[in-house]
């Protein structure tokens, strides 16, 4: 009687799915390195991080109402020579590909004192953590090739992070979509290697000799391979059986535009931007949804750990996002003329923004139809009619008291009437009495003319005749 022997391993049949991945033509997990590999998600982390990395950074400082910026050496690390090996736009293009692959991008802050002395990025694979596992007060500490440095000592921009030192990257985050884009791009390439021939195996109806058998190894390599003259014949009893589709069948080309629109949606990019046919509104669509939400997670970044507490509360860093308008010339020149007109833009800011000469003409455009009003003093100021009036004593409203100063301007007056000035004239007993200029041919006209003074002119016409 035969016994089994239930410490010995059976062999598995392996499936085709696993004898391709154990061949290296699938893959399940999907390497920061692969998913670069994959044409449409290299070309979106290109074109957010340079557009990210393009856009100058500029300390600002707040005082009340006024904001005005300022003259800072971090400001020149971030933009220009940083101290380390790589520039200002290197570093930043580093940080946010890293942000968006692995989910974390970590610049180290050299400091002397209260003075930072350089800015030096590190690769997110080098960096480590240990940090408590307290959900509420979290705290940690930071481990670069082997050396503990604080958290505070590192610019750290986190996506998806829960922790405050690591983040979620996009890689991790759609693995499974980056592996079937990637394993079909591998398809393609054993396509291309073998002239297009179709998987399959070999049926043989009894054993084949050992010469047999290698003659038709040798003789299925040549059919694979790129020259097309080689033929394999089959001898009698052996079949050929297809394991898999043309990539007709397949629909490789509808599937490879599918899995491009996946891809994009993944870094919220939209595909007529890649393919250069997208218009204004995608554009800034696009701005809003995906750049905009990096640049706040950069800033925010930067006023936590680049600024001393002292200055938390009056300055922060921002990005310059003028520059993301320059390719669009017609829309930078509409919003110059739109503030310009607003009196928001002087003449020479505008040119200083196109790298253009001052022209030193420090003033605003500003029209007369505009009526002026100062809350502190709370007073109105017409420039039209050169009129200023205090709400508090004036019994018109400012539109009666400029048409009334225009109607005795008209009326043969010098100016303007002042609100505060003007007062209400008593009516005179004698006025009637007095001469009026406005008769004909110079002449004095009594406006109240009685009976007594109809004689009295009779009288002087017969002394003059």
């Amino acid at each position: 009687m035969k016994f089994s022997n239930p410490f010995r391993r059976e062999k598995r049949v392996l499936s085709l799915e696993e004898v391709l991945i154990q061949g290296g033509i699938l893959t399940k997990q999907v390497t920061k390195d692969q998913a670069l590999n994959i044409p449409v998600f290299a070309a979106c982390v290109e074109l957010i991080s340079s557009t990210v990395a393009a856009l100058p950074i500029c300390l600002y400082k707040t005082d009340e109402l006024t904001t005005e910026t300022v003259e800072d050496d971090r400001e020149d690390l971030l933009n220009g020579d940083t101290g380390d090996t790589l520039d200002g736009f290197q570093m930043k293009k580093a940080v946010i590909e890293d942000y968006l692959l692995s989910g974390g991008g970590y610049i180290y802050i050299n400091r002397s004192r209260n003075t930072v002395k350089s800015l030096n990025y590190v690769e997110h694979s080098y960096v480590s953590f240990n940090y408590n596992f307290d959900p509420i007060f979290k705290k940690g500490e930071i481990l670069v090739f082997g050396q503990t440095f604080r958290d505070f000592e590192f610019i750290k921009l986190l996506r998806r992070t829960r922790d405050g030192f690591t983040g979620k990257g996009i890689v991790k985050e759609n693995n499974d979509m980056l592996s079937i884009a990637y394993n079909q791009m591998k398809y393609e390439d054993v396509l291309v290697k073998t002239g297009g021939s179709k998987k399959g195996f070999l049926k043989a109806q009894g054993r084949l000799s050992k010469e047999a058998l290698e003659e038709l190894k040798k003789g299925w390599r040549d059919l694979y391979s790129q020259n097309s003259e080689n033929v394999l014949v089959l001898n009698n009893g052996i079949d050929f059986q297809e394991a898999s589709l043309t990539s007709v069948e397949l629909q490789m080309n509808e599937n490879k535009i599918t899995n491009s629109d996946q891809i994009c949606k993944m870094f919220l990019v939209p595909p007529s931007l890649l393919s250069g046919t997208a218009n204004n509104e995608e554009y800034q669509n696009w701005i809003k949804l995906c750049i905009t939400p990096i640049l706040t997670a950069f800033e925010t970044a930067l006023n936590k750990e680049l600024l001393l507490p002292s200055e938390q509360e009056n300055y922060h860093f921002a990005f310059d996002t003028g520059e993301l308008m320059k390719a669009d010339i017609e829309t930078r020149f509409k919003a110059y003329e739109i503030g310009i007109k607003n009196a928001i833009y002087q003449i020479d800011e505008v040119r200083y923004k196109e790298s253009l000469p001052p022209l030193d003409l420090k003033f605003l455009k500003m029209g007369l139809q505009d009526v002026l009003y100062f809350p502190e003093t709370q007073e109105i100021y017409t420039p039209n009619t050169n009129a200023k009036y205090d709400i508090n004593e004036a019994t018109e409203s400012p539109e009666e008291q400029a048409l009334e100063g225009e109607a005795n301007e008209g009326a043969g007056g010098d100016g303007p009437i002042d609100a505060n000035k003007a007062q209400t004239q008593p009516n005179q007993p004698n006025q009637a009495n007095q001469p009026n200029k406005g008769g004909a041919n110079g002449e004095n006209v009594q406006p109240n003319s009685g009976p007594n003074q109809k004689n009295q002119q009779s009288t002087d016409n017969n002394k003059k005749g």
